[in-house]
């Protein structure tokens, strides 16, 4: 690994990642070449994160991206792998700062189009759309889809050439030889690209630390026709709304067993209309609404909803708690959960599957089934990769630090030259020259708190994390221009344990009265001097010191 350091990269190939290194989402990443005063930039990749309970009332996050829009007329265009929501989420919140071309596949462009209606962009943003194996130019940027295999359709891993070097974006991938829908993995093309020479690949390192190979979606949808074909009551099928190859292998176990699909959730609707519009799920039949579960016999309909992430709005969360308007599941019925529980929402979805058991559901796992696999790729797909590409250098990315730590050492071990194990933020050197960390670009987080981007460290959510802990006290008081109180101070206390008002008002009277009545015509001395008697108070009586606001009123 290279120590950062200064270095003279004034016509360099490099990469600046501004999220998905070090983290899972929130994957952008951007490349430049030229000088470093005018260096033109391309942008793969526009992602959300979703918030975590550490930044409560956040549901989104996004990439800080102000270095890249005081860059922004040389970003030659956002290039974007697939339609996942961790790579191209962000874009109907971000793009108005960057107002560049944004180029992708044609199922990729229905998912995007549904966003920027809804933000009002539809007309604005100038998508370009390429179909899976294209070849096409940005500025001075020469492109290329690749087929690969992933849980969405048409995943692609990006050729980017320059006349300085050429780089392999992995994408999100897997191997998968024999999937549900789609175009196969274009070994031929990767093994093509790899033998005209390849200066670094930067790779998907999401499940590197599982040996072995994936399991084909195939497979899975096997395990699910059995299991639809052997239940005796409902069956209703959770899984990611973007899962079209699961939706497909879902829908297909229910003809079958001869039962009808309906849907419910308003996110998987909208991807099989993005499936249906762009070829996919052309012959999954038609899908009923809500309203219709609860007039089919009980074997004879199958469930396909979503909040397979403990969602608390999702279909299935609401059905849990038996409060939702249409449909209803009974003692004896079962709930599949086709996914993989994405790390911090562990409890939401045990949640939800507690609240199925206390009404006599079957809850079936891929603890207990193969109803799920993966959609990246495993050490021995890796090896792979790196056989057919034979990149100089490999510089890991979608991934926490343990994973990018062990694909760095995997890739040694498989005999790459060159590993470079880096943080958002830091701008890499590709080419020419040996891979390095050559200087740092500013990056960070925004949130989006309602319908406002607002600042992840600063923040709404910083204020409401340290609210949750300690509570609020607001103390207002009214004062003559003798500086006499006009009545007794008036204490709000929310979060608090209960019969501490009186004790924090008596505080706050004996510091007021404690005042020279010179003092006491400066606001600011009386808030702080309140505040901090209060807050004393509340330490001395309860071992906390709460959030306190003192409102002052003069008569």
């Amino acid at each position: 690994m290279n120590a950062k350091k200064k270095f003279d990269h004034s016509n360099d190939l490099v990469l600046l990642p501004l999220g998905g290194v070090g983290e899972i989402g929130m994957n952008c990443y951007c490349y430049g070449i030229g000088p470093a005063e005018t260096r033109d930039w391309l942008m793969v990749d526009l992602g959300v994160k979703f918030g975590e309970e550490s930044e409560p009332g956040i549901d989104i996050v996004l990439p800080e991206l102000g270095y890249v829009i005081g860059e922004r007329k040389r970003l030659a265009g956002l290039v974007l792998t697939h339609a996942h929501e961790d790579h191209l989420g962000a874009v109907a919140w971000l793009w108005p700062q960057l107002r560049c071309p944004v180029y992708c596949t044609p199922f990729a462009a229905a998912i995007l189009a549904n966003k920027l209606k809804e933000a009002g962009l539809e007309n604005d943003v100038p998508v370009r759309i390429k179909p899976v194996g294209t070849r096409f130019s940005a500025g001075p940027f020469n492109l290329e889809y690749v087929s690969v295999t992933h849980s969405i359709p048409e995943p692609t891993a990006l050729l980017i050439e320059t006349k300085q070097g050429r780089v392999v974006h992995s994408g999100d991938w897997k191997i998968d030889r024999t999937p549900v829908m789609g175009d196969r993995f274009d070994e031929q093309r990767l093994r093509a690209i790899g033998e005209e020479g390849v200066d670094a690949l930067v790779c998907d390192s999401t499940n590197v630390l599982r040996q072995g190979f994936s399991v084909s979606e195939a497979e899975v949808a096997a395990t699910l026709w059995r299991i639809v074909a052997e239940a005796k009551n409902r069956v209703a099928i959770t899984t990611f709304a973007s899962h079209v190859e699961r939706i497909s292998s879902a829908v297909a176990a229910a003809r079958k067993a001869g039962r009808e699909v309906v849907l419910a959730g308003r996110a998987m609707r909208q991807t099989i209309e993005a499936a249906q519009a762009t070829g996919y799920l052309r012959d999954a039949g038609a899908f009923l609404d809500e309203e219709a579960f609860g007039y089919l016999p009980p074997d004879k309909v199958m469930l396909l909803c979503t909040g397979s992430q403990g969602e608390p709005r999702a279909a299935i969360a609401r059905i849990a708690e038996d409060n939702h308007p249409t449909i209803a599941l009974d003692d004896g019925d079962l709930v599949v959960f086709s996914s993989k529980t994405i790390p911090g929402n562990e409890k939401a979805v045990s949640a939800v599957q507690n609240d199925l058991a206390r009404l006599g559901v079957d809850v079936m796992t891929s603890d207990e089934a193969l109803v799920h696999t993966s959609g990246h790729p495993r050490q021995d797909e890796l090896k792979l990769l790196y056989d057919w590409l034979k990149p100089r250098a490999l510089i890991p990315m979608h991934g926490e630090p343990r994973h990018l730590l062990r694909h760095v050492e995997l890739a040694e071990e498989a005999g790459i030259e060159e590993t470079l194990m880096a943080e958002n933020g830091d701008l890499i050197r590709l080419c020419p020259g040996p891979a390095q960390i050559v200087d740092e670009a500013p990056s960070g987080r925004l949130h989006v708190d309602g319908k406002l981007i607002v600042p992840a460290v600063e923040g709404p959510a910083k204020f409401r994390r340290k609210l949750s802990f300690v509570g609020i006290v607001v103390a207002s008081l009214a004062i003559d221009r003798k500086g006499t109180l006009v009545s007794d101070i008036g204490i709000i206390a929310d979060g608090l344990p209960a019969g501490l008002e009186d004790k924090l008002r008596a505080a706050a009277e004996e510091a007021f009265s404690s005042m020279p009545r010179p003092r006491r015509q400066a606001d600011d001395v009386v808030t702080e001097t309140l505040r901090t008697a209060i807050r004393r108070a509340a330490d001395a009586e309860w071992g906390k010191k709460p959030i306190c606001r003192v409102l002052v009123h003069r008569i």
